[in-house]
């Protein structure tokens, strides 16, 4: 099989209401009743900001070269929600109003303190230092995870991500590599944005998954990439609800997504 390339807005938003609808329609309390709805309110919101741009564009068509970005449409609809916002840096908390999807209500680490992350370092996963974004993810309290400047993170095992929590990598170029990646097991309300998750290998329960998703509700998964992991690059299993995946990147992999009892709402 050819490496597989996904960058649609749509992609896995269609296939979790297919999922939903066909096999395990209302059979939780949490799941939405009506799938397909949302799934048409998202393409609806993606034709409008496409339709605007085009307009746009077809009215200015130096408008790309312009720097009076007024109006900003990026013919996508999380894009224009905050990019298109030249101090959008000052406020990163309202990245929560750009959700889209199954996962409207996921509000990550909102109205918690920012932790900025330093040390790229993995030196003691059973004690991290602060300042790594190991102890960051593990902390009680709701947090915003920053980075203070590109880095790559290479993990000793799988990362385990407590409740609300956004990892945010606007502004910077993060990589995470290295034993179990990242793990985001029975809890809820987390949001990932603008990682470059790869080259990940078996560690411990994990299989070598780039994300390993398991029984979470209200998850966002935005602006990501994802390669050559040594099982799925992204797992989402165990009743998982409210899950959307959008503008993401899915390479050089032959087993790019499992769905297995995912439930939305």
């Amino acid at each position: 099989m050819s490496p597989c390339a996904c960058t649609s807005l749509l992609t896995c938003m269609l296939y979790l209401a297919c999922i939903s609808s066909t096999f395990i329609r209302a059979t939780l309390p949490h799941q939405h009743p009506d799938p397909e709805a949302i799934v048409l309110q998202l393409q609806r919101k993606v034709n409008a900001s496409i339709t605007s741009r085009r307009q746009i564009l077809e009215t200015n068509p130096l408008y790309i070269q312009s720097k009076d970005q007024t109006p900003c449409q990026t013919g996508n609809p999380v894009d224009d929600c905050w990019r298109c916002d030249p101090n959008w840096a000052n406020d990163r908390q309202r990245l929560t109003d750009c959700t889209v999807g199954f996962d409207q209500g996921a509000m990550g680490g909102k109205g918690g303190q920012i932790y900025i992350v330093s040390d790229p370092s993995d030196g003691d996963p059973e004690n991290p230092q602060p300042g790594t974004l190991r102890h960051a993810v593990i902390q009680s309290e709701p947090l915003w995870i920053i980075f203070a400047h590109d880095m790559h993170i290479n993990l000793k095992t799988e990362l385990i991500v407590s409740s609300t929590k956004t990892i945010d990598g606007r502004g910077a170029m993060v990589h995470i590599t290295g034993k179990g990646c990242i793990a985001i097991e029975h809890v809820e309300n987390i949001i990932i944005h603008g990682l470059y998750i790869h080259d990940c290998e078996p560690s411990g329960k994990s299989d070598g998954d780039g994300l390993a998703i398991k029984g979470i509700r209200n998850l966002w998964i935005d602006h990501c990439s994802f390669a050559r992991c040594m099982d799925g690059l992204v797992d989402i299993t165990e009743g998982s609800t409210a899950v959307t995946v959008t503008n993401s990147y899915f390479t050089e992999h032959n087993k790019v997504m499992l769905l297995l009892k995912v439930q939305v709402i």
